[in-house]
């Protein structure tokens, strides 16, 4: 195969990635250890998504096969490509997450360059606000909370007053029974 087929093979793949990808964050990285790299690829991996290193030129000729505008001036220095099929908030999440927890992002070693949702450029910045949006079952969690509530509610006024109904019949009952006592 020559270097001209291999190039037109990565490129392909990479708009495949785009083409079928939910949510796609671009990152940097510097000085990234080994260690931290496979632990950040164990999570990343663990939720469903995909991590790339990429050559700039390769993902540019992609993005711009794939319909894709706004990506060329993220695209120097170091690039990795963080995608999911399924979930698009998972990239965003967990690498966000990772940077958070390991302060990588203090420090230069990984940043959020840039990321894609359904196939718009999102700045670093909104990036960064959807790795904070709570998940999907936190919300179900959150409805089902709040559509219980009422219910919870009306079952404990009415016990309520069924309890107060047979204070009321039980005190009478008493004064009637000490009546006929007497």
């Amino acid at each position: 195969m020559s270097e001209n087929h291999k190039k037109q093979a990565v490129v392909a793949e990479i708009k495949n990635w785009l083409d079928n990808a939910q949510g796609v964050v671009l990152t940097s990285y510097r000085g990234l250890n080994v260690a931290t790299d496979t632990e950040m690829r164990r999570e990343l991996r663990a939720a469903g998504v995909t991590y790339k290193v990429v050559k700039n030129t390769m993902l540019r000729i992609a993005a711009k096969e794939a319909g894709i505008e706004g990506l060329d001036p993220y695209l120097e220095g170091t690039t990795a490509i963080a995608f999911s099929e399924s979930d698009p908030v998972a990239p965003a999440k967990i690498l966000c997450g990772f940077m958070k927890k390991n302060k990588l992002e203090d420090q230069g070693i990984l940043t959020v360059k840039v990321g894609l949702l359904d196939k718009k450029v999102i700045s670093d910045k909104e990036v960064k606000a959807l790795a904070n949006l709570p998940s999907r079952e936190e919300l179900v969690a959150k409805l089902l909370g709040s559509m219980n509530a009422p219910i919870a509610n009306t079952v404990g006024v009415l016990s309520a007053i069924i309890r107060n109904f047979v204070g009321v019949v039980d005190a009478y009952r008493a004064k009637k029974e000490k009546e006929s006592a007497a």
